[in-house]
């Protein structure tokens, strides 16, 4: 193993303990927020997520989880990732993850774009794997898609 491959599986073990993000948070009165569940009937992983924003801009995402280390790790590190980013970069940021996801390896994934997501490149060699590492990330996509941009109070949409 590389070092480079090496520092990447530390990357994703820090994170799955870590579990940015982790617990479910209820939104802040007027702000818009989109929740979505997904499970990866494959493997049992499993996620219910919720994107807040204010605005344009991402306030918060929450989740609550089970499932491998490496779907646990992609959703910690797509919480840090995302901290106030505008919604439309989110959107970006989930296509480029697919983007390097499908590519069964060879494409490397830009850090400068994903961060410590960029760590997660070599599990699309696994093909197995990579619902693992889509499930946050599809989940933050429709939960975003969800909110609409419509401020409301979370008693109201829960």
């Amino acid at each position: 193993m590389s070092g480079l491959e090496q520092l990447y599986q530390q990357i994703i073990l820090d994170h799955a303990k870590r579990r940015e993000g982790d617990g479910l948070v209820e939104a802040e009165p007027g702000h818009a927020w989109g929740e979505s569940h997904q499970h990866n009937p494959i493997c049992g992983d499993e996620i219910r997520l919720r994107v807040e924003t204010d605005g344009a801009r991402v306030a918060r995402i929450s989740w609550e989880g089970n499932g491998c280390s490496i779907s646990m790790a992609s959703a910690s590190a797509l919480t840090e990732l995302s901290d106030g980013v505008d919604g439309v970069e989110l959107l970006a940021m989930v296509q480029e993850f697919r983007e390097v996801m499908r590519s069964r390896g060879t494409r490397e994934a830009d850090e400068e774009v994903l961060g410590d997501a960029a760590a997660f490149s070599g599990v699309s060699k696994f093909p197995a794997r990579v619902k693992c590492a889509m499930l946050a990330w599809v989940a933050a996509e429709q939960a975003l898609l969800a909110s609409n941009g419509t401020a409301a109070e979370p008693a109201e949409r829960a």
